[in-house]
């Protein structure tokens, strides 16, 4: 399958999952549960379980889990979370998300909040439920995987640390440990976790797997900065140029276009290098690794 059809399906089962995870049958605030649907069903590449899947392709040899699926269910309830959050007007107050109205524009700023809170809870809850014959010990690794990256030294720390930093110069290392965080912690984690779910036949390609998913989640946020600056409204489903407009460090504004570009396309080789040694088994998760540093939203 070309590397479109593949996303697809990675896609589509993790949708049918997410779309059944959030009812609000017997709710007692029904409009929350709308605002959480909003954030998570509104389209997006699903990049983190395609990861999720594809990691787990690779160590084990088969297409997925319970496991596996319970993690890329997690993994984007998590991402969903904190997209609802970071385009709040305290965060960085954006109007629109995946082409549509972002949540606290389409509900209200507190219920949007509260939509994320219970993102986050979810993901928990989902991944951590039994599942019969997986190891309980497994899954909790599995958690403290996710909860890492997602917490005060991965995600949120890098969330912080760029708001703080709004018309501030960094660093190169500056910038890169920010977006290591803010990006690339929850990036690695989903490789980390789809090698996880895969039981002892994942242990082996965990190390290389992590260096691969902290090389891909930097590249991933270049291309963004670069698709702030080249891309369209339209096409990105949020608004361009955004970070420019708030003054914003990105890999552009502290190495230039070219610049940039070629840090993009080193990155891509190493990744591409790692995997390479895993053989015609990581024939997707090469495709998926040109589709990241290719995009156009």
């Amino acid at each position: 399958m070309s590397i479109q059809q593949v996303l697809a399906d990675c896609r589509s089962r993790v949708e049918q999952q997410l779309d059944q995870l959030i009812t609000t049958d017997s709710s007692l605030e029904p409009r929350l549960q709308l605002a959480m649907r909003h954030g998570l069903l509104n389209g997006g590449k699903r990049l983190r379980p395609a990861l999720v899947y594809l990691g787990y392709q690779l160590c084990s040899g088969q297409p997925g889990s319970t496991l596996a699926e319970r993690a890329a269910v997690a993994i984007e309830c998590i991402h969903s979370y904190s997209l609802v959050h970071d385009d709040l007007p305290a965060m960085d107050d954006d109007d629109l998300r995946r082409g549509q109205p972002t949540c606290h524009i389409a509900f209200d700023e507190a219920t949007a909040i509260l939509a994320g809170d219970a993102l986050q809870c979810l993901a928990f809850e989902h991944l951590s439920a039994p599942i019969e014959g997986e190891s309980p010990a497994l899954q909790l690794r599995m958690l403290a995987t996710l909860a890492r990256a997602s917490g005060e030294r991965g995600m949120v720390a890098g969330q912080a640390f760029d708001l703080s930093h709004v018309d501030k110069p960094l660093t190169l290392e500056q910038l890169k440990a920010m977006h290591a965080c803010k990006t690339g912690a929850l990036i690695t984690a989903a490789i980390e976790l789809g090698a996880l779910a895969a039981g002892p036949a994942g242990e082996d390609k965990l190390e290389a797997l992590r260096r691969y998913g902290d090389l891909i989640g930097l590249a991933f946020q270049i291309q963004d900065d670069l698709l702030d600056i080249e891309g369209d409204t339209e096409t990105l489903g949020k608004p361009q140029g955004s970070d420019l407009a708030q003054n914003k460090p990105t890999y552009p504004a502290l190495l230039g276009l070219e610049g940039a570009r070629q840090q993009l396309q080193q990155l891509h080789q190493e990744a591409v290098d790692i995997l390479a040694a895993f053989g015609p088994a990581a024939e997707d998760l090469i495709g998926l690794t040109d589709y990241i540093v290719s995009r156009d939203h």
